[in-house]
């Protein structure tokens, strides 16, 4: 008989998304509305949140999105049907909701595998509005969000797992066996913060990563912050920052296969010139890999990110980027995102930025956002605004 997590377990789950994760940690207040984006094999978790969510006296908007249509669309649609963007409703939604809960589920990891990527980037270019108006309401303190995922058996078949050892990694670390989740979150969440605010005490001007295949620049910029616990991914433990993408210089090896639009890239290698990639190699998916750079402005980095190995609690290949890109393990692990950039990464009111002056600041902004993983050993030197230098993470661990 398949695992199936109690309703008690998810309704644990549901408390930590609803009352802890959205509102940046506060949860929702009564009268907000909740979107809910819920696939229909994850349909026990969706009751279990839109529970929360009345009884939270907020307003649940629930979109449930049958399993299995994805790839006839693809077949069948035409150029038109692929670009069509339902402006007034998707404006409508930004315009009404206060919050978004989006889980993550599969019933087949590789449903699109052989549709042309050029079909599915019309359909991520067509949407670049939708994402554009909700970004500003989040830039303005008026959205937040969450991501959370749902084990299903096809998730852990696609990594050599029983689906009870899949969820047992999600119980552990979304700390869901524990009496009150949502104070534990807080708990971690103040561990992080102590270690985010010494990076950020820390005048750097630039990142030397080194790792088996690794050396790699990153310039931060003027007027960045460390981010992480904002409670918008269940479970997080990164921290993260959006670089000046012009100062990307070196290579990178990942050693974490990436699931992007139902197909697989293995052993993917990027090198950088002046903030571009310049070279792009995969053993596996190296095709999908280079489409997905030539989409306008996804060959060049929104985000750097570092895992520390205490902080995170899993451990194993999850197939997943909100897993893998949060794996503690050996020797926790680094990212880069390619595409757009966090804007709340800028140290001022990002409501008062215009476009202009993103670009000026060398925060990138594309409609791709992909985190490809290296979990390797690897050292991070800070090269100070001073000429000094100082190694801020070292096997697996922050040295601050």
């Amino acid at each position: 008989m398949s695992y199936q997590p109690s309703e008690a377990l998810l309704d644990k789950y549901a408390d930590v998304l609803i009352n802890f994760a959205l509102n940046s940690g506060e949860g929702v207040k009564p009268g907000e509305v909740v979107q809910l984006r819920v696939p229909e094999v994850a349909k026990p978790l969706l009751v279990a949140l839109r529970r929360a969510v009345l009884k939270a006296g907020a307003h649940p908007l629930v979109f449930f999105t049958p399993d299995g249509i994805a790839r006839e669309f693809y077949e069948l649609a035409s150029d038109d049907q692929l670009s069509f963007f339902a402006e007034s409703f998707h404006r409508g939604t930004v315009d009404q909701i206060d919050h978004t809960v989006a889980i993550l589920a599969e019933t087949d990891k590789q449903e699109l595998t052989g549709i042309p990527t050029a079909k599915i980037m019309a359909v991520q270019k067509a949407l670049k509005p939708y994402m554009e108006w909700r970004r500003a309401k989040e830039s303005a303190g008026d959205y937040t969000w969450t991501l959370a995922m749902y084990g299903t058996q096809a998730m852990a078949d696609e990594v050599g797992m029983s689906l009870e050892d899949y969820w047992a990694q999600i119980i552990d670390a979304c700390y869901l066996t524990e009496d009150s989740p949502a104070d534990k979150w807080k708990a971690v969440y103040e561990q992080l913060y102590a270690v985010r605010d010494k990076l950020d005490a820390l005048p750097i001007d630039r990142l030397h990563v080194e790792a088996a295949d690794t050396d790699i620049w990153i310039k931060l910029g003027p007027d960045r912050k460390w981010l992480g616990g904002s409670g918008r991914n269940i479970p997080s433990f990164e921290l993260f920052i959006s670089p000046d993408w012009r100062g990307t210089t070196g290579r990178i090896q990942f050693t974490e296969p990436l699931y992007r639009y139902g197909s697989l890239i293995e052993g993917a290698y990027l090198e950088f010139e002046d903030g571009v990639v310049t070279k792009a190699t995969a053993t596996k998916g190296e095709a999908l890999l280079r489409e997905m750079i030539a989409v306008e402005n996804a060959d060049k980095i929104g985000e750097f990110s570092l895992t520390d190995r205490r902080f995170s609690r899993i451990t194993k290949f999850m197939g997943e980027t909100l897993y893998d890109e949060n794996v503690g393990g050996q020797w926790g692990n680094t990212h880069l995102a390619v595409g757009s950039a966090y804007r709340d990464s800028f140290t001022g009111d990002p409501a008062t930025v215009t476009e202009a002056q993103w670009a000026e600041m060398g925060y990138n902004n594309s409609v791709v956002h992909t985190d490809i993983v290296a979990t390797s050993n690897r050292t991070v030197t800070a090269h100070l605004t001073d000429g000094t230098t100082k190694v801020i993470y070292r096997d697996g661990e922050f040295q601050v």
